[in-house]
């Protein structure tokens, strides 16, 4: 996000409240993090699980519709003082490609903050995290122990990227791997890089800063763990004063589409029919 030029001033007088209000809290509804090494499987091991699910999972979602409600709050306090509102539903074409259909999107009233592009990639691809085969040697993934998040047993992972192409985007943060599915059901986290001006030469670079995030997914039809929920409450601290902000996505409506949708990974094949009842929610 950049800050608007014109509310320069502002940003000043709210960073005093800005900075007690509560951020992203990554632990909320998990227990103890317990770092002893997994039984009859190696870590080895479970990250290529996850990450051939997450493969599976990948293309599968791109046989669903589903409804994306983004909501962006400038905060003084507990008090909302901008906002912006995009909902939209999201469908595919029969070559993967993502088509957003807007269906509500009000006069933005933001003061601060103006969305980049950077944003919305983030909106698409960031917040609901996939990490695949084909990303896993992108990462440094260092097992951190096993946690209870809800009612699922997890793998916990640190990652960051190991290194930061220009022009790509990365998650940098801890991710929760079912220990039954191997799929990731929890990620939290922020993207990078970012830009800031004390990491720049030019002193009067646009900064572009993220919040920290919280993404959690539900089983959807019995079978892939669906993102369902992201929620970002953070202080950006920009070089002209703090801005306190809030980001809440909620993906609903899931369908699959097509009479039938066969998806194949490495000879592992997953068919559905479209007229099969949904599983319950865990």
């Amino acid at each position: 996000m950049n800050i608007r030029k014109m509310a320069l001033t502002c940003t000043v007088m709210l960073a005093s409240a800005a900075a007690m209000a509560q951020s992203t809290n990554c632990e909320e509804g998990a227990g103890p993090l317990n770092p002893a090494q997994p039984q009859k499987v190696s870590t080895q091991q479970i990250i290529e699980k996850f990450a051939a699910r997450e493969a599976i999972f990948k293309q599968a979602r791109n046989n669903y519709t589903f409804t994306q409600d983004i909501t962006v709050q400038e905060l003084d306090g507990n008090m909302v003082t901008g906002e912006l509102r995009l909902v939209e539903d999201i469908v595919y074409d029969d070559k993967g490609n993502r088509i957003e259909n807007v269906t509500f999107a009000p006069q933005p009233s933001l003061r601060q903050l103006m969305m980049s592009k950077e944003d919305y990639e983030d909106f698409r691809n960031k917040m609901p995290f996939v990490m695949t085969t084909e990303d896993i040697p992108k990462y440094n993934l260092l097992y951190v122990g096993q946690q209870h998040v809800d009612e699922i047993d997890t793998y916990v992972f640190d990652t960051a990227p190991k290194t930061i192409e220009k022009g790509q985007r990365y998650f940098q943060g801890r991710i929760w791997v079912d220990s039954r599915d191997f799929e990731i059901v929890k990620t939290c986290g922020e993207t990078v890089p970012q830009v800031r001006a004390d990491n720049h030469k030019k002193k009067n670079v646009d900064e572009n800063l993220m919040p920290k995030f919280v993404t959690y997914r539900e089983q959807i039809d019995g079978e892939f763990w669906f993102p369902t929920y992201t929620r970002a409450e953070d202080t950006l601290h920009f070089r002209t004063g703090d801005v306190k902000m809030r980001e809440i996505i909620k993906y609903t409506n899931y369908k699959r589409f097509g009479s039938t949708t066969r998806i194949t990974f490495k000879g592992e094949v997953k068919d559905k029919d479209e007229n099969a009842p949904p599983a319950k929610k865990p």
